[in-house]
């Protein structure tokens, strides 16, 4: 029996999870991801082909990453290897290299490699791969639910192609669930089961994209309704199966980055009923409520800034308040400040004037510090006219006096005031020092103020 009887067999074995019996047998089979598998696709030509090239899978639970690398396993004439990350280490790796040079070389027979969870090999086990990848001795298939251009050599990456599976729409998961309770060979077919169309509808709703996640649910809830004796599976069946909505999170992954950056631009865009969503989502999926906090902190500078100048110490308080009562009770400080964040007025003006500039700094000589601005720490530094003419504003009247800062050479103008909140009554008062006129136009000698 060979490695693809092998695994035919095990997967029809009624003992095993009813997702590992439904994968998909081939591609006609397989449910989702037209934009990489619909017909005339590369991906899929290239597998009908049997002329795959090294390829990275990458995207969510359930979206079929290693049903397609079993589909592949069967249409193939080379010979499958697949190797966990989660337990191979660079000595099983080099061992599936050498048998693989090994075949090629003997019999002429290429071999492919499906490495599932990738992202968790490190930079060492990644490397070990390389010489195999680039001269062909296998052809890798590597899955993962993290960004690999984060997570995978840019060596390997250079030498794969990337496709990027996305969660399984509605209509995907309810064909794949149907498909499954009709299913007499390899799904719950026999059993006379029916499902009430409330309750697909809320197994597919709490799904999440995620198949395997469906069909887990529908399993669970088919067993009690067996075991009761009954034949019909139940909204409320389903939710017993399904407990409590999955909140889809990972820490350590994509979902961590894009939930914090949804965070961001919630409160960014004075949307308090989202930001307060992804700060729940986070904090129930275990987020450390720290980041949470610094995230805020951040926020109150480079999105509300100078429009309110209470932002920055509501979020400052916020974090103290977590370090010292702690979850879940600071989880109230949280909301206070995200909600304050949210409905502040919003000025990004003291995060733009830096980064222009930076920007300027770049692409021209810093400058000279103006002798009149240096230290002159000693008498005979004023002699050679080092902190000469400097005028103390101090001295004049509203502490303020017409005089160069910046370096000679630059520009200046970085700071442009918003008409936002607390910001508009400050520039208003900066303009008039400079005599510029309340509009906004620029003074006519740029960086002397």
């Amino acid at each position: 029996m060979d490695l693809f009887s092998e695994r035919a067999e095990r997967l029809a074995d009624q003992d095993a999870p009813l997702a590992a019996r439904m994968r998909p047998r081939t591609l006609e089979e397989f449910v989702g991801q037209g934009h990489v598998l619909g017909p005339g696709s590369a991906l899929r030509a290239l597998i009908e082909a049997d002329e795959l090239r090294s390829v990275i899978l990458w995207g969510p639970a359930g979206t079929g990453k290693t049903s397609l690398a079993h589909i592949i396993a069967q249409a193939t004439r080379s010979h499958f290897e697949e190797l966990s990350a989660t337990s191979a280490g660079v000595k099983d790796v080099r061992a599936v290299l050498a048998a693989a040079r090994e075949r090629l070389g003997a019999l002429g027979r290429r071999s492919i490699l499906f490495i599932d969870e990738i992202h968790r090999f490190n930079k060492g086990q990644q490397d070990a791969l390389l010489p195999g990848v680039e001269d062909r001795t296998v052809v890798l298939v590597g899955a993962t639910t993290e960004n690999p251009f984060f997570t995978v050599n840019a060596p390997l990456m250079s030498r794969s192609l990337l496709f990027r599976l996305e969660p399984l729409g509605g209509d995907d998961l309810e064909l794949i669930v149907t498909r499954a309770l009709a299913d007499p060979e390899r799904g719950l077919g026999g059993r006379g089961l029916a499902l009430d169309d409330d309750a697909l509808a809320h197994l597919v709703e709490r799904a999440d994209g995620d198949a395997r996640h469906a069909l887990n649910a529908l399993e669970a809830a088919a067993l009690v309704v067996t075991a009761k004796g009954a034949a019909r599976i139940t909204l409320a069946d389903i939710e017993d199966a399904l407990q409590r909505p999955r909140v889809t999170y990972d820490r350590a992954g994509d979902q961590h980055y894009d939930v914090a950056s949804a965070f961001i631009k919630s409160i960014r865009g004075s949307d308090p009923d989202a930001a307060l969503h992804y700060l729940a989502r986070m904090l129930a999926a275990g987020e450390d409520p720290r980041f949470v906090a610094r995230r805020l902190v951040i926020s109150a500078s480079e999105d509300v800034g100078l429009a309110d100048p209470q932002a920055l110490p509501i979020a400052v308080a916020a974090f103290q308040a977590l370090e010292f009562v702690g979850l879940p009770e600071a989880r109230l400080n949280l909301a206070e400040a995200v909600v304050y964040l949210a409905l502040a007025p919003k000025s990004n003006s003291a995060y733009a004037a830096l980064g222009a500039a930076a920007r300027e700094l770049e692409e021209a000589r810093p400058g000279r510090v103006p002798s009149h601005l240096q230290s002159a720490s000693y008498a005979g530094e004023r002699k050679l006219g080092i902190g000469v003419g400097y005028v103390y504003p101090h001295d004049q009247p509203g502490h303020w006096v017409a005089q160069r800062y910046l370096p000679e050479g630059l520009e200046g103008g970085y700071y442009q005031p918003t008409d936002q909140g607390h910001e508009a009554a400050m520039a208003e008062a900066w303009r008039r020092r400079r005599g510029q006129p309340p509009d906004g136009e620029p003074p006519p000698e740029r960086g002397s103020g």
